[in-house]
């Protein structure tokens, strides 16, 4: 869960890095504007960046998710969380058929590496490449987490949310102006293939991060072609309409950190249901 008075997910991801401090601006010039009520703010001002835009576009490509968030702003602002990562998963099954372990993938967008690259003082003559020491320093920038963070992944059998291990098995690499970076979370349970079906879904409850699923997902191990892969896509209308009238509850002059505004990062996440034979 974000914390209230510091950086929230940014900070218990990215211990590496000092991006979170450059974007806080954003949310307080927003508030002093009195806008707050309209933008999606839950768990306080730090849960969320937002970058403004005078021109009607953004440094970042604009996400479909958040089209119809914007016709809650007065015009010209723009308003989407502090980073986008284009997600993907590969599931693992062992020999016994019970599920070992999930490999995530993250691709960030092309700002926010380039404001990690700069924070970190990587690839300074400009040319996209990193060198070996670079590399390195790079490696693992976004799995020093802090005690108790889940890595924004949620797996359940069922109904029951599995326990995962912290990341493991940590790799960057740069390329064309984007970090992309691996990891491996075992299941600590390892859950028969009956136990099923599995959900698989990458949220950052305060939606201080974007995820999509624009990556493969697959399948490894015994299991592989046997099982059926289906994605459920979130009801953003519904998700939008509860996430407005929990904001248009609270008074303009509210204090936002003062009251207990939802999590609801989930309600806008996109769920992998996996479905095997005997499940």
């Amino acid at each position: 869960m974000p914390d209230r008075a510091g950086q929230g997910t940014c900070k218990k991801r990215h211990a590496k890095v000092k991006t979170c401090d450059k974007q806080r601006s954003f949310v307080l010039s927003v508030f002093r504007a009195g806008f707050s009520r309209f933008l999606p703010l839950w768990e306080g001002a730090s849960a969320l960046c937002l970058h403004l835009s005078s021109e009607g576009h953004s440094l970042c490509a604009m996400k479909p998710i958040l089209a119809s968030v914007l016709l809650l702003l007065p015009n010209p602002l723009q308003a989407h969380p502090h980073v986008f990562v284009d997600t993907g998963f590969e599931v693992l099954f062992d020999a016994d058929n019970r599920l070992d372990a999930i490999k995530v993938t993250w691709s960030y967008d092309e700002f926010y590496s380039l404001l990690v690259t700069e924070d970190l003082g990587l690839d300074r003559d400009g040319d996209g490449k990193l060198t070996q020491a670079e590399h390195f320093l790079l490696t693992g920038f976004d799995t020093n987490w802090d005690e108790g963070f889940n890595g924004d992944l949620e797996v359940r059998a069922g109904e029951e949310i599995l326990p995962l291990s912290g990341p493991l098995e940590a790799a960057t690499e740069f390329a064309e102006g984007r970090i992309v970076s691996t990891h491996m979370r075992k299941v600590v349970a390892r859950p028969p293939v009956n136990s099923g079906p599995f959900s698989i879904k990458a949220f950052d409850p305060s939606y201080y991060t974007a995820y999509e699923i624009k990556l493969p997902v697959r399948i490894s191990g015994p299991l592989d072609g046997r099982c059926m892969l289906e994605r459920l896509d979130p009801d953003i209308e519904g998700a939008l309409a509860q996430m407005q009238a929990q904001l248009l509850r609270l008074d303009a002059n509210a204090d936002l950190e003062e009251n207990d505004i939802p999590l609801l990062g989930a309600e806008f996440a996109t769920e992998i249901l996996i479905t095997c034979p005997s499940s």
